[in-house]
């Protein structure tokens, strides 16, 4: 039976934007010391512009110590000395906004790095002061307060909370982080904290950036008495005293009145891990954030009914507030998803993958479905996001030494958990070049795989079936047919391992059964993921137009 949506008002360039994540610390490397810059992205800008991409959304490049690779902020309106200098950053906005293509920078508002002068004064301040509190400190538990203020612990593994040695060499009070020890939370219920971060803001802004994605934007604003914890550390999107509480919506109805200040469509994009879809959506309401990460669609298995029922809540769900729905399947947080469909669909991977993961994939099958996956998900209406290196069917690297690793959840855990290291590696540019053209030096800050050079984009800009072909031909018929602002239908002869569905004049097949299926007739292939002839193949996508209209 036929199931129409409608997509929400496409006015505002954001509302259908496709946007490409960098992590400038693995996109390029111009001076050759094995740390990507920003000099190293704007030489690389015309390679996005190329593919076909709306907007670059820049991981953090502020100063930092790097115990987080940069969400551990030292400065919030300066560049990190290994990345370059704002002079850099201006450039790279210059040049970015000559291809026709937004900048997007992090925002980190949820902590900042122990290394910051704000929290360096907080330490250097008694108890009850205002520089104390900036930050969460609190009085231990127990006798003479040596147990933690409360049985909170860390994304990245371990206690929450660290106690500090006071200024007279005395065991201290306590403070808070839901990260590492290196990351101490803000307290947001603080008039001092807000107005400082609308400062920020409007420095950047004021610089002529066009948005900001919001780093832990479901957190900043902590249940009153930091209660304990009743949910399992693990579970990400469980009801916790830290996570989702309603006056952070406050918070972004604030920003959102700094960004309107300003002409162009400056807009906000929340890091947000919760759920259901209907409590996403809060977050993107007319006035609050204009995009919200759809984590609910990355984390779906690879399964046609499971598939069909998230595309259907989440435009519901983002549609009832007049918002666009954003789709995304990978980032610099989880398994690349070149790898992570061919996993078993149950499989637990957020803490990431390593050489003794049980069931590693066979990777040609999970290039398959990430080449299916990414036209499923370039033909929904709204905005997609990108993240580097996916465009050139990159897996996740596995085989990183354990000396090697960087990521804090890893020393954390003492190796149980891999991390987000396997994801982060520096991307291929040039086979036959150092560092696969990384940078001339052949530097690399985590080591490449050395079977990688298949996968570097000189090669595959040769090669008409690449996955890198695949991603500009979806890119330019997704502009080409408008499908960002469009509508889905839903064809009557989905079933249950099978999804087709209309937006406009573009048909979509997404075959995800263990058998081929022929292709409706009455219509020509513009794009399919592989595969030739009447007949689509297993785990294999299309999309097709009325015969004689491509």
């Amino acid at each position: 039976m036929s199931h129409s949506i409608p997509a929400a008002d496409t006015s505002e360039w954001w509302r259908t934007a496709v946007i490409y994540q960098v992590y400038p610390r693995s996109f390029a490397d111009s001076d050759g010391d094995g740390i990507g810059d920003l000099p190293g992205v704007t030489a690389r800008l015309d390679a996005l512009a190329a593919l076909g991409v709306d907007a670059v959304w820049l991981s953090p490049f502020y100063p930092s110590p790097q115990n987080d690779a940069g969400y551990d902020v030292a400065d919030y309106c300066d560049i990190e000395p290994a990345y370059g200098t704002l002079a850099d950053f201006d450039a790279l906005l210059a040049r970015a906004h000559d291809l026709g293509m937004k900048i997007i920078v992090d925002l980190v508002p949820n902590h900042s790095s122990s290394a910051h002068r704000w929290f360096q004064e907080a330490l250097a301040s008694a108890p009850g002061s205002p520089e104390r509190a900036r930050y969460l400190f609190r009085a231990g538990r127990g006798p003479e307060g040596a147990q933690a203020p409360n049985n909170w612990q860390s994304c990245f593994g371990g206690p929450a909370w660290t106690r500090v040695v006071e200024p007279d060499g005395t065991p201290g009070e306590w403070y808070l982080h839901l990260f590492d020890s290196s990351q101490p939370d803000f307290d947001w219920s603080n008039t001092w904290v807000r107005e400082r971060f609308r400062e920020i803001l409007r420095f950047w802004l004021d610089r002529g950036v066009d948005g900001f994605r919001v780093d832990v934007a479901h957190g900043l604003i902590k249940e009153d008495g930091l209660p304990d914890n009743p949910a399992g550390p693990d579970d990400f999107f469980a009801p916790t005293p830290f996570w989702a509480q309603d006056e952070v919506h406050d918070v972004y109805r604030d920003w959102r009145e700094v960004l309107e200040e300003y002409d162009g469509d400056r807009m906000m994009c929340g890091e947000v891990w919760v759920t259901p879809l209907s409590k996403l959506a809060t977050w993107v309401r007319p006035d609050e954030m204009h995009q919200a990460f759809n984590f609910v669609y990355l984390s779906t298995a690879w399964d046609a009914a499971a598939l069909r029922t998230s595309i259907d809540d989440s435009l519901a769900a983002f549609h009832e507030v007049g918002a666009p729905s954003t789709w995304v399947l990978s980032n610099h947080d989880v398994v690349r998803h070149a790898t992570r469909l061919g996993f078993a669909p149950d499989a637990w991977l957020f803490h990431g993958i390593g050489p003794a993961t049980d069931g590693l994939p066979d990777p040609a099958l999970a290039l398959k479905r990430a080449r299916a996956a990414i036209l499923l998900m370039l033909a929904l209406p709204g905005s997609a996001y990108l993240y580097q290196g996916e465009e050139l069917g990159l897996p996740e690297a596995v085989d990183i030494p354990d000396e090697a690793r960087q990521d804090p959840a890893w020393h954390r855990t003492g190796g149980e958990r891999y991390g987000r290291d396997g994801c982060r590696v520096p991307i291929p540019w040039d086979a036959d070049s150092p560092a696969y053209g990384f940078n001339e030096t052949g530097a690399s800050w985590l080591p490449q795989p050395s079977d990688w050079a298949v996968y570097a984009r000189d090669v595959q800009e040769q090669d008409p079936a690449s996955t890198l072909s695949l991603y500009r031909a979806a890119l330019a018929l997704r502009r080409t047919y408008v499908l960002g602002s469009g509508t889905l239908r839903w064809a009557d002869e989905s079933d249950e391992d099978v999804l087709i569905f209309g937006n406009g004049e573009v048909r979509v097949v997404a075959n995800l059964s263990a058998v081929g299926v022929p292709l409706p007739e009455g219509f020509e292939v513009v794009v399919r993921s592989g595969g030739v002839g009447p007949v689509l193949g297993p785990d294999e996508a299309a999309w097709l137009v009325s015969a004689g209209r491509s």
